[in-house]
């Protein structure tokens, strides 16, 4: 089975709030990944952030899904945060050894750096990347303003990640800060979500997008109408997106993935997404 040329994809996999909407209603807790990729084909690996898994909880990670299914996991953010790429071979070692069975499934691994990793960092960044191993690929989100603005310090790290090959994250969270503040959820994203110029350049193969939705549906086309021409334009010149969609609780980034794969599936010769199986509130996916 081929890797999926369009990746799209929710922030988790075990939305409780999706049972009966998305995935069967009888969905046993810690059950919820099978049937999330039946409706999804890509996920954001946040909890590797926190703590490598256990052996057999990649196990069973890799039973759960098919070969088409990508996951792009954080690295440790004691990788990432604490030792600021420093002194970390022994660490990734150890990390990239435990995620390894999941083999074709592994997306990108994202490299998420803290908003005070600036340009004066570069040299420790370029030293990591001249180190990672070969056989994985490699994505880094940056955060400092300074890598939002063009220019002298933006230039200088594109290059970087394009000379190794290594994607760059695109964040893209302007609908957040356009949106009503009305829920708890919407004034959280508002006051937690980072405010930064939407950058739109591929360095690699695999260029990540992660796309901060509203938490209606019908609002988020007009915001993401650039990223389906772009993305459009990338899987035309031979390379493999994955979009990640949220909104701020949530509840209905399955929705925005299976709407943004079919408005990219309609101008370019992918396949379109499996059906999704009947559950509870099917008219939920439209």
């Amino acid at each position: 089975m081929s890797i999926s040329v369009l990746g799209v994809g929710c922030p988790m996999w075990a939305n409780r709030a999706w049972v009966g909407r998305y995935l069967p209603s009888d969905t046993p807790v810690g059950r919820e990944l099978e049937a999330y990729s039946q409706v999804c084909n890509a996920v954001e690996g946040n909890t590797t952030f926190y703590a490598a898994p256990e052996a057999a909880v990649v196990a069973r990670w890799r039973a759960a899904t098919s070969e088409d299914f990508r996951f792009a996991f954080k690295l440790p953010r004691e990788i990432t945060h604490d030792r600021r790429l420093r002194d970390t071979k022994e660490l990734l070692r150890a990390f990239l050894e435990r995620m390894e069975p999941l083999g074709a499934r592994l997306g990108p691994f994202m490299v998420q750096l803290p908003a005070t990793f600036g340009p004066d960092d570069l040299a420790i960044l370029a030293s990591f990347l001249d180190a990672l191993p070969r056989g994985f690929d490699w994505a880094v989100e940056v955060r400092h303003p300074a890598f939002h603005a063009g220019g002298a310090a933006e230039r200088p790290l594109n290059d970087l990640l394009h000379d190794h090959r290594v994607n760059r994250v695109l964040f893209d969270s302007r609908p957040v800060f356009d949106g009503p503040r009305e829920t708890a959820e919407e004034i959280d994203a508002w006051e937690k979500k980072p405010r930064l110029p939407v950058r739109a350049v591929a360095t690699a193969g695999q260029p990540i997008v992660r796309f901060i939705g509203r938490t209606a549906p019908e609002t988020n086309p007009t915001y993401w109408a650039p990223w389906v021409d772009r993305v459009v334009r990338w899987i035309r010149d031979g390379r493999r997106p994955i979009v990640f969609l949220h909104t701020p609780d949530n509840v209905v980034a399955p929705t925005l993935c299976r709407m943004f794969h079919e408005e990219v599936a309609a101008r370019t010769a992918i396949a379109p997404l499996r059906p999704v199986p009947a559950v509870a509130v099917q008219q939920e996916l439209g």
